[in-house]
């Protein structure tokens, strides 16, 4: 979803992040790209694999190193081994397809890349609203239905409301 300016951007990260503490979505991956100038393109990733790594690898580190008792030493090699893991993994959204995208966007705007396991669309939707007439969808993989709800909550045209479930008979 693209944006003129950077601010809305890192808006909408902010409510997915709440939305998932509320257990509404399930996020893999949340990246907010923007565009501050006409050469310039930055990634603002929501977790940051080299320190993610750093810390998974002092553990393992620390716990080999018991193992052939010498923790600090094996520490140091699992941190530094994780960090350096961490820096060249590219988990989740490509980096190079979101910098492709982000030369589209114009200097000074924003867009953010969403990738997600599971959601409560019509919960989510409908929070989405309060970003109507900001935002426009650049590329998606939902189904054609899915889409349009989307491209409706983002335009302002309302979610239509869930019918109830009838009961099994």
């Amino acid at each position: 979803i693209a944006f003129d300016d950077e601010t809305t951007g890192f808006e909408l990260r902010t409510e997915l992040v709440k939305m998932q503490k509320e257990y509404l979505i399930e996020l893999e991956d949340a990246v907010v790209v923007t565009r501050p100038s006409e050469d310039d393109i930055q990634l603002h990733q929501a977790v940051n694999l080299t320190a993610a790594g750093a810390v998974g690898g002092g553990f393992w580190g620390a716990l080999v190193g018991l193992v052939f008792l010498n923790p600090l030493l094996g520490a140091a090699v699992g941190a530094g081994a994780g960090a350096l893991a961490g820096r060249f993994s590219d988990i989740g959204i490509n980096d190079d397809f979101m910098r492709d995208v982000g030369h589209s966007l114009q200097p000074g705007g924003s867009a953010v890349f969403i990738l997600l396991r599971k959601m409560t669309a019509d919960k989510v939707l409908a929070r989405l609203e309060g970003f109507h007439h900001r935002g426009r969808i650049l590329q998606t993989s939902l189904s054609q239905e899915d889409e349009q709800k989307l491209r409706d909550a983002l335009s302002g045209g309302g979610v239509p409301p869930v019918p109830p479930a009838s009961p099994a008979g």
